[in-house]
């Protein structure tokens, strides 16, 4: 059975590409599938923003006429430029359960890498952060975050054995949600409110979230500006990414610190999780998909840590504990009992802290790996 690399790049190549994870997952209890719709948008250039400074290509490999792997080699100038490197990546991976699959397509990455001056080639990291990273290397019998990316165990093997190393790990928690907020959680809060002249913006509606946008996403290029593969969002980045994410807001649970000046110094978002909504909608948001995703924002038990920012001047000085104060309320009143935190560094440790307080297990790890080319 002779296999086949293919670079593909029409429109019902690429259907077909965002598609392949959804057979080849098919039965498994933990895949979520991507919404595909919103996977076309990333990998097409005229609809993701991030081509203003990515370069990309795709390819599939074939065997009897079936797809059976899948790859995108990624080059982030901007990245490059700022840290003085030229690094490829490489993402969208999956594939059978064969080494020779896995070869052709990394492969394939590498010679076009090779071709475009790049020394070095890491991944699977998207163009931005805001794209799933990593192959899961513990955790495979958990739900993945609404935003995360699940593969089998073989790929960490497979992997290795063509000579990726360990390039930095991430790891995920559940914690889980008190009954009641615990008094010392909110006197401490107060207390930390007094000594710096913070308070919370009062959200709700979505509205009230949307007029401080600019200055969430200013200070999370501030503040992410040097956490691993982070390139700072331009413009219409963040237009678009206020169109895909004020819609699922929920004012409540989201919590934007100020300062006595009313400059937003701190923010955390979560949402409710998506993870079981998209499970039965196939990957598809319509007729029924987007209703499912609707109805998990309303009534859900499992929140999903988003993103947390704050400034530079006011971090280890337990602002994070206002933001989880200001939120856990609305955990406790609207029935949430479970909080899954997105991929957080292993070594960060500022975030990795958050959680000693309650009771929580350190339940996923996710690896991006490195290879010199």
């Amino acid at each position: 059975m002779s296999l086949t690399i293919k670079e593909i790049s029409t429109k019902k190549e690429i259907k077909e590409f965002v598609k392949f994870p959804d057979r080849l997952y098919s039965g498994n209890k933990f895949y979520i599938p991507a919404i595909h719709t919103k996977e076309l948008q990333t990998l097409t250039f005229d609809k993701n923003s991030a081509f203003e400074f990515c370069r990309a290509k795709y390819w599939v490999v074939i065997r009897n006429g079936v797809i059976v792997g899948r790859i995108a080699g990624i080059i982030n100038n901007k990245y490059n430029e700022k840290h003085n490197i030229k690094y490829a990546r490489f993402g969208w991976l999956d594939f059978v359960d064969d080494l020779s699959v896995l070869m052709l397509l990394l492969q394939a990455v590498e010679k076009w890498a090779i071709n475009e001056n790049m020394n070095t080639i890491h991944g699977p990291i998207g163009f931005t952060s805001f794209d799933a990273s990593g192959v899961l290397i513990e955790g495979f019998d958990e739900m993945p975050t609404s935003f995360a990316h699940y593969n089998f165990p073989y790929y960490q093997k497979l992997i290795e054995e063509f000579g990726y190393k360990k390039d930095v790990d991430w790891i995920e928690y559940n914690v889980k949600v008190p009954k009641s907020v615990p008094e010392k959680f909110t006197k401490g809060a107060e207390l930390i409110k007094k000594r710096y002249k913070l308070h919370s913006a009062k959200l709700k509606k979505k509205k009230d979230v949307l007029k401080y946008s600019d200055d969430l996403f200013r200070l999370l290029n501030e503040e992410y500006k040097d956490i691993y593969a982070f390139s700072e969002l331009t413009k219409r980045q963040i237009e678009q990414l206020k169109k895909q994410f004020i819609s699922i807001l929920r004012p409540e649970y989201v919590s934007i610190i100020l300062n006595a000046t009313d400059e937003v110094i701190a923010f955390g978002i979560t949402i409710p999780s998506l993870a079981k909504a998209q499970q039965k909608s196939k990957g598809k948001l319509f007729p029924f998909g987007f209703i499912r995703i609707m109805y998990a924002l309303r009534k859900n038990d499992t929140i999903d840590t988003l993103l947390i920012a704050v400034q530079k001047d006011y971090q280890s000085k337990g602002v994070n504990g206002i933001i989880f104060n200001d939120i856990s309320s609305a955990f406790v009143k609207n029935g949430i009992t479970n909080l899954e935190s997105t991929r957080e560094l292993e070594n960060n440790m500022k975030v990795n802290n958050l959680w000693n307080k309650l009771e929580y297990r350190q339940h996923k790890r996710t690896r991006c790996y490195i290879k010199e080319l």
